[in-house]
């Protein structure tokens, strides 16, 4: 009983910390922007993809943007102007 009650608590943690692993976060300034294929060109010259949802209405080349990313993509799932 032990040794089964030990085996789902590494189980659980070990999921727990493999669920935070997939996000990434990050900040830059943007370069261009085309809402029309949801791609936004950072100053460092990284390009992203927006997530459909993902609200693009505002963002201009020269905004500061605080993003989320899926890890190991280009995927943006969060975007925000830092003013």
């Amino acid at each position: 009983m032990k040794k089964l009650l030990a085996t789902l608590l590494v189980g659980a943690s070990l999921t727990g910390i493999s669920f935070h692993a997939f996000a990434g976060e990050g900040q830059g300034v943007i370069a261009t922007v085309d809402p029309e294929t949801r791609t936004i060109v950072l100053e460092d010259g990284s390009q992203w993809v927006a997530a459909d949802g993902i609200d693009m209405e505002g963002l201009a080349a020269g905004d500061t943007i605080a993003v989320v990313f899926e890890d190991g993509t280009t995927t943006l799932t969060e975007v925000t102007k830092v003013e």
